[in-house]
């Protein structure tokens, strides 16, 4: 259920409800909007109506919430939520680009790829450290290594990044190099791993697994932020369907319904639910328009010799060239597609 709190209800007011509910038993979380302050509450529903909450100064109303996700409910925010990454706000009027290759296969591929992509508009920049792969013959990643590279990109560029963790014991290794922590679609339920970010002060960016429902996504959502770890940002990558003609079928439809149903951003994967990289561009368009707060996509200086997902990876070029069709396709949607600060020229 969630307290709405009175329109200028102040601290004191606000601190002895969650004090009250604390005492009670249950576990109270505290936003605060632009006009309200709404108190969620994880608990024993039944035993709510003794309490007398309505009955406290500041108290507007107690309303109780059907859905099993209780903390990334559209009622928690109804506003919706904006997650703050460094100078970065996700999840407003902008929408931002987080571009670049799958994996870090080397220092000379991660900076060209970085420059290349800062140099096209992107905010943020992608790359695996860790890559949890079908075969265990293929490449793993440059582990910390990679991180470091990741790190050294950002200085030169001004990039934030985002990559992503897939061990539990590897947590705050990841976070000391990261801005945004990834969680892959294969491990949305690993439990363990989803408590482990939640103790970490970085945003998160959870990736729908290729089988999951909207529900069970959600109910990931929720294990992190009841947690304690607000700042989650979704990610639709693809879902499995029966033509395989494309590596995964985009379920665009997720974004207007998951943004209905809770109030966390939602970004957009199109290269690993598309495959193929000339379908790339036209999804990310389709995605933005849908109301997507982001993009997630692969670029590699050289796609063909890509030591993964290739095939789906954009060229510097073709990026560009993309990136210049989403700013008209933003505007006409009344979005914007956010610009790095400090744009870098590609390297001659």
């Amino acid at each position: 259920m969630i307290v709405v709190m009175n329109y200028g209800a102040g601290e004191e007011q606000i601190a002895a409800v969650v004090a009250r509910l604390e005492q009670a038993g249950f576990q109270a979380h505290v936003s605060r909007g632009v006009e309200r302050t709404i108190i969620g509450v994880v608990g024993d529903r039944t035993r709510v109506a003794e309490m007398a909450l309505e009955a406290m100064p500041g108290v507007e109303r107690v309303v109780p919430i059907l859905q099993p996700y209780k903390m990334v409910c559209r009622a928690f925010n109804e506003n919706g939520s904006v997650v703050r990454v460094g100078h970065l706000e996700i999840g407003g009027e902008a929408v931002h680009v987080m571009a670049g290759p799958c994996a870090v296969e080397s220092r000379e591929q991660l900076l060209a790829a970085a420059r290349a992509v800062k140099a096209a508009g992107a905010t943020i920049l992608r790359g695996g450290a860790y890559k949890p792969r079908t075969s265990p013959y293929s490449f793993q990643g440059l582990e910390e290594r990679g991180l470091e590279i990741l790190a050294e990109a950002r200085e030169e560029t001004g990039l934030l990044v985002v990559t992503e963790v897939v061990d539990p014991r590897t947590v705050e290794l990841v976070a000391r190099y990261a801005d945004i922590l990834q969680i892959g679609a294969r491990n949305m339920q690993n439990f363990c791993l989803l408590r482990e970010v939640a103790r970490v002060d970085k945003p998160v960016l959870l990736k729908r697994g290729p089988s999951a429902t909207i529900e069970e996504w959600l109910m990931a959502a929720e294990y992190v932020m009841l947690g304690g770890n607000h700042r989650i940002i979704l990610c639709e990558r693809g879902i499995r369907g029966f033509d395989s003609y494309t590596r995964n079928t985009l379920d665009l439809t997720a974004v207007p319904v998951v943004k209905h149903h809770s109030h966390l951003p939602v970004v957009v994967d199109p290269s690993h639910a598309i495959g193929k990289w000339r379908f790339v561009p036209p999804m990310a368009l389709a995605a933005v328009a849908a109301g997507a707060d982001g993009l997630l996509v692969e670029v590699h200086p050289d796609p063909m010799e890509a030591l993964c997902d290739g095939p789906q990876s954009l060229t510097p070029e073709n990026f560009a060239a993309m990136m210049e069709r989403l700013r008209r396709v933003a505007a006409a949607v009344g979005r914007r597609i956010a610009e790095p600060q400090a744009p870098v020229a590609l390297a001659g």
